[in-house]
């Protein structure tokens, strides 16, 4: 189960540029305006091997003519209440100021691990301003500068520190697939769960407590073993009924993480919608495998095969570069075709365990790479001489040893990914091509 860290703070102190330090990333919007971050951004980060997801929120204001003041603080308070470690970040050129005491009096309720960050210490002149945010209560200030990156890696060992320890609580839990069913509201979620485990509910065992928000179900019907990763057990609280779209995706980061093959649910009457995007993007991030599920098929008149062509269609355009993924129209209402998405996902989850013997990869693939080798660079020829796949790697990693790796671009990475789709089974789960010095 992975961790869940979150960026609070004021208006303009800086929170989405170091969002966007710490993920390596360009995903959040930086503006000198306040306000600017309204829609949360999601993202992954590694430090010294530890993985973690981080959410940027909007900046917590009072008394203002924003309209969506209350909203933006709603989901500041909802990003709290979920997080693992909070990182509140202040102004260090400005310092401390009432909404600072603000923000500091919620944290402090918080009962959750609250590292308090000190942002903007661009030149040492700042420095000395940073003993000012003690009087916040929350403990030792770090400087940092999301611009330049200045203590931002003893900021990460300091958050990786504070992580609860990313373990399960019951051992056989590695052994069994575990199916996570996610997607925008109404999409049909709770419909296919309750089809599929509404019936002989003795045949369903619960372990409660094996993580702190989500809910492993076994299901055994039917010749099926697996777990459903479900997040019943968060308790949707009153403050947050507003904000059902942001808690769907803070809840579906828990299952995604929690999970090796995830049902992505999408409503066939209102078809492909920017949370879809957004849940797809969360499981891509995640390497986890994927199964498609159009729901609410019995709802759709024009059921024709060109109708389902140009649904599957404009569904892998909106989801491209990663295509390869089986996508199943049915009905979680009427049963339709709801153990035929069971089935899919466990042959997805088989496709993630595969493993291609060393010397089948290379009589097949060295013919491909001698019929199109990788573009020379400068007069200098790039010789790929060996390839095997990493054994025990949660997803399917391949491993090309060559004389120059460095001169391998994305575009023949891709050319290589797309024969090893072409030549074995991998439908449905992302796959690693790493090129390596030999």
């Amino acid at each position: 189960m992975g961790q869940l860290v979150a960026i609070v703070g004021r208006p303009n102190v800086g929170k989405s540029t170091l969002f966007n330090r710490l993920t390596e990333s360009r995903s959040a919007i930086v503006d000198e305006n306040a306000g600017t971050t309204r829609d949360r951004q999601y993202g992954k980060v590694n430090w010294n091997g530890r993985d973690f997801s981080i959410v940027d929120t909007g900046g917590w204001v009072v008394n203002s003519d924003d309209i969506f003041e209350s909203e933006i603080n709603k989901q500041v308070e909802l990003a709290i209440e979920q997080a693992d470690v909070i990182l509140f970040v202040v102004d260090a050129m400005i310092g401390v100021t009432d909404l600072d005491d603000h923000v500091a009096k919620i944290l402090r309720r918080a009962s959750k691990p609250v590292i308090l960050v000190a942002n903007k210490v661009d030149s040492n002149d700042w420095v000395y301003n940073i003993p000012e945010f003690y009087k916040l209560g929350l403990g030792e200030p770090y400087p940092v500068s999301a611009i330049n990156g200045y203590g931002t890696g003893d900021l990460l060992d300091e958050v990786v520190k504070d992580l609860p320890e990313n373990k399960d609580n019951e051992e056989n839990l590695d052994q069994i697939p575990k199916f996570a069913i996610v997607g925008r509201p109404n999409a049909g979620k709770s419909s296919l769960i309750n089809a599929l485990i509404g019936e002989d509910r003795n045949i369903v065992t619960d372990i409660a407590g094996t993580t702190r928000d989500s809910i492993y179900t076994k299901y055994d019907k039917y010749g099926f073993d697996f777990y459903l990763v479900d997040t019943a057990g968060i308790r949707k609280k009153t403050k947050v009924n507003e904000n059902i779209e942001y808690y769907s995706v803070i809840r579906s980061i828990r299952a995604i993480e929690a999970s090796d093959v995830c049902i992505l649910m999408i409503d066939a009457t209102r078809g492909i919608e920017g949370q879809d995007q957004n849940i797809f993007s969360l499981i891509q991030k995640n390497k986890k495998g994927l199964v498609v599920c159009v729901n609410k098929w019995d709802l759709v008149e024009n059921k024709s095969q060109e109708a389902i062509k140009f649904f599957e269609k404009a569904i892998r355009d909106r989801f491209a570069p990663f295509t390869d993924f089986p996508i199943i129209f049915g009905s979680a209402l009427t049963k339709q075709r709801i153990f035929k998405v069971l089935e899919t996902a466990v042959k997805v989850y088989e496709n993630r365990k595969r493993i291609i013997p060393t010397h089948k990869l290379n009589t097949v693939l060295q013919e491909d790479i001698t019929a199109y080798p990788p573009p020379a660079n400068k007069g200098k020829y790039v010789k790929i001489k060996y390839i095997t796949m990493l054994k025990g790697a949660a997803v399917p990693t391949f491993i090309f040893f060559c004389n120059l790796p460095q001169w391998v671009k994305e575009p023949y990475r891709r050319y290589l990914e797309n024969k090893i789709r072409e030549h074995w089974d991998f439908h449905g789960t992302p796959i690693n091509v790493f090129m390596r010095e030999k």
